[in-house]
Formats: C-alpha cells, structure tokens, sequence
C-alpha cells in the first residue's frame, strides 16, 4: 500500500473515485421550499401577535421564492446527470 505522502505526490497511483450518487433535486427543493413555507406561516402569526420582527417574514418569505428559480434549475438540469 502506497504511502500518504506517496499519493499525495503521484495522485495517478490513486483508485478512482466513485461516481457521485443519484439524487431528485426537484424533491429536495420542494421539501425546502415546504420548510421555508411552514416557517413562514408561523413568523407571520409571531408578527400578528407582534412576537416577531418584520425582518423574519421576510427572511422567509426570500427562502421560499428562492426556491422557484432553485426548482426550475432542478428541472431543467435533471437530464445532465447521465451516467
């Protein structure tokens, strides 16, 4: 077994490195996006009751509409993973 130091200057000796794994990105934007909805929900009940600062609804709200670009950018790279 090669030294650290070893492989370290010769990375070619090196085993390749396993393919990244598969993962839906439209599924975990949508969790996002469900997340930021909830927290959303509950800052402008908080602001209502005057419990919480209009920079937090707003904080939320910026975390849900992020994810729509986030989702298109999903979906339309969802075929550029083949392999």
């Amino acid at each position: 077994m090669p030294s650290f130091v070893s492989l370290l200057a010769h990375p070619e000796k090196r085993r390749p490195s396993p393919p990244p794994p598969r993962a839906d990105l439209t599924r975990v934007v949508l969790l996002g996006m469900g997340a930021w909805a909830v927290a959303l929900v509950v800052t402008l009940i908080l602001f209502a009751r005057d419990s919480a600062s209009l920079l937090a609804v707003l904080t939320c709200a910026a975390g849900f509409l992020l994810g729509g670009p986030g989702l298109l950018w999903a979906r339309r790279h969802r075929n550029d993973r083949s392999g």
